[in-house]
């Protein structure tokens, strides 16, 4: 049935001889209630206060009604709340329950400088987006745009957050390297085509381990996959030593990856511990290596019709690429659709794993790093990259990482023991932070009335519980 509605009211179809009727004029009503989780988290590990300490505010203290950390938050927590576009900030700068949780003593607005501003705790879509369009070269004669971010502080800010979260220095670590296309719809500073992905788009890189994001760097698409990667590794290895002196590091990647100059600077700090596992591509030398092997596979499957799997190990050197000779893990495959040979190069020792676990339980794993990457792309908007700079678009990843890395640590620790605890950051932003709330505000406090049906509740209560039980480690 076709809605009637005008400027204050609609109608649905009726209910009986009751009408449906509906209407913005609730008050004081979000539907972010789950945001005081998020800010519960982020005080506790000092996220985004670590984050924004990684600008240079030149603004005029005395004229500032947006301070730099609220800015900050208002710009992550709207990510993680699903709120990808600037524009959104127009109407939730209406919100006292974000106004609340960003920081604001006046969450409703009231004592704004300008009256047109009253009733408008929050910053504007234009306050916000002075943060992304400052220049490298601002400074306090600039006009407009006075924020300026300083890359390699973000950098080193997302490895330290990445050491924090451990309580103690783990044995070994899997730092999973991998690059992602970001397909662009407009004429963005440095837009290429790329011939893999058939787009204009970037080609960020990605670095994790576990569920924790190390590095997010945005690159133009007409680079290798593996451009940088060395430097990158170079720089996160300096790091982690100063903390992990000891710590086995090992690099893994897919076959984008199984570059000479990659494979020879892991070689060359064997001694300090650090080894890689990439794939490698087919070639007819590498077939031919495991001629044998492919021939009994096949065998083995006409004869049992289930698939077929044989694993082997040789040393082998390219004709013209590779320095010296390596280890080579290779599975001879054989399916119902044919044959399905894959190869592995490691420097890891024979004793570390058998060439089957070598590829089944250590290489294979790295398939989980590509659900990291699809969380920030599909559920925190990390390709919302649409600005005319490379420098604005590389602050718009990493905003998308901030988020991340908030929802992961709420995952890790707030819902720890609980139903969401292997959830995506989508299905947390859904469940557990998208819940209708009540906002009443005193002179004594604010309080917060949660909806009653929400089929979530006990998940809340465990996670605030479970945050209550931490220490503050800022």
């Amino acid at each position: 049935m076709q809605t009637q509605c005008n400027s204050d009211q609609v109608e649905f179809q009726g209910f009986g001889r009751r009408k449906v009727q509906a209407a913005f004029d609730g008050g004081q009503i979000s539907s972010d209630g789950g945001v005081l989780l998020l800010r519960d988290v982020d005080r506790r590990f000092g996220i985004t206060r670590r984050f924004a300490g990684c600008f240079t505010d030149y603004r005029r203290e005395g004229l500032i009604e947006h301070t730099l950390p609220q800015l900050i938050k208002q710009r992550v927590y709207g990510i993680t709340l699903g709120y990808e576009d600037l524009n959104d900030h127009d109407d939730l700068m209406h919100d006292p329950l974000l106004g609340v949780v960003v920081g604001k003593r006046d969450p409703e607005g009231h004592d704004r400088r300008r009256s047109c501003d009253r009733g408008k705790a929050l910053a504007s879509s234009s306050t916000l987006n002075r943060l992304e369009l400052t220049p490298a070269d601002a400074d306090v004669e600039s006009r407009y745009k006075k924020i300026v971010y300083h890359p390699e502080q973000i950098e080193d800010v997302l490895i330290t957050l990445f050491l924090d979260s451990y309580e103690s220095a783990p044995k070994e670590i899997v730092l999973d390297f991998d690059a992602t296309d970001d397909p662009l719809h407009g004429d963005q500073e440095g837009r290429f085509y790329h011939g893999y992905y058939h787009c204009y788009c970037y080609l960020p890189l990605y670095v994790t381990c576990g569920d924790r994001v190390l590095v997010s760097k945005l690159r133009t698409a007409d680079k290798d996959a593996s451009s940088g990667a060395t430097e990158v590794l170079a720089h996160l290895v300096e790091r982690i030593r100063e903390r992990w002196p000891k710590v086995r590091i090992v690099v893994r990647a897919d076959s984008g990856f199984a570059r000479e100059e990659l494979m020879k600077w892991c070689e060359g700090n064997e001694a300090a511990n650090v080894f890689y596992v990439l794939g490698l591509a087919k070639n007819s030398r590498l077939l031919k290596k495991i001629g044998k092997e492919l021939v009994e596979a096949r065998e083995l499957y006409e004869e049992t019709q289930e698939a077929a799997r044989i694993f082997t190990n040789f040393v082998y050197r390219t004709l013209k690429t590779w320095s010296c000779s390596r280890r080579v893990i290779a599975k001879a495959e054989h399916l119902a659709k044919g044959s399905n040979p894959r190869f592995i190069v490691t420097n890891l020792p024979d004793d570390y794993a058998t060439p089957k676990g070598l590829y089944e339980d250590v290489y294979c794993a790295r398939g989980d790093m590509e659900n990291r990457i699809k969380e920030q792309q599909l559920d925190l908007f990390a390709d919302r990259t649409s600005t005319g700079t490379m420098r604005a678009n590389q602050l718009r990843l990493w905003f998308s990482t901030i988020a991340y890395a908030l929802i992961s640590t709420m995952r890790r620790v707030a819902l720890k023991g609980t139903r969401l605890a292997k959830a995506t950051c989508g299905t947390i932003r859904v469940r557990l932070l998208k819940i209708g709330a009540q906002i009443s505000i005193s002179v004594r406090r604010f309080l917060v009335r949660l909806a009653s049906a929400c089929p979530y509740q006990d998940v809340f209560i465990q996670a605030w519980r479970n945050l209550e039980q931490l220490p503050l480690r800022c």
